[in-house]
């Protein structure tokens, strides 16, 4: 799985940089580091108002902040790569 965090201007001054850190303390804690690749990325278009944008694989997400960052994750990293190992 390939995870790609905008890093552009936008996303920059909407929390990016802790988006970022949190991924990085996920992968690490629930032991995906040999599953998950995480880069950053410039604008892949679909800047939003609240919130940066995050691309799992070839799925784009708007609006992932640190308030929704788990459920994000929960959903969109552990429950997919759950799917692919079924």
């Amino acid at each position: 799985m390939i995870i790609q965090v905008c890093v552009g201007s936008s996303c920059h001054l909407k929390g990016s940089e802790e988006v970022v850190g949190l991924f990085q303390k996920a992968i690490e804690d629930h032991g995906l580091d040999s599953d998950v690749t995480l880069a950053g990325s410039f604008c892949v278009g679909k800047c939003n108002r609240i919130g940066v944008t995050v691309q799992v694989d070839d799925q784009v997400f708007t609006g992932v902040t640190r308030e929704n960052f788990k459920e994000f994750f929960d959903n969109n990293v552990l429950g997919k790569l759950n799917q692919e190992r079924m």
